[in-house]
């Protein structure tokens, strides 16, 4: 991945984010869904590329913010469930 495709990646996972904590309605202020938009980002195109074919990792596609997106909630998910045990 050269430069531009990781700047839009990170960008891909910053609006991953962003729209993770809207959807779920959770989330850990504007900066914290912005960083696990973009882990989720990661983790998103990582299970994608393992599960479909001819896609590789960091591919920048219409689906990417898809797959972006459901790594970001599932990744709020977990940590929500983290925070609210140790609670």
């Amino acid at each position: 991945m050269d430069f531009m495709g990781l700047l839009l990646f990170l960008a891909l996972g910053l609006a991953a984010g962003w729209l993770a904590g809207k959807i779920m309605g959770k989330g850990f202020g504007l900066i914290g869904n912005l960083v696990i938009g973009v882990v989720g980002a990661f983790i998103g195109s990582y299970l994608y590329s393992k599960i479909a074919t001819g896609v590789t990792f960091g591919d920048i596609s219409p689906m990417a913010l898809v797959t972006a997106v459901l790594g970001a909630m599932l990744l709020l998910w977990v940590v929500s469930l983290v925070k609210k045990s140790s609670s």
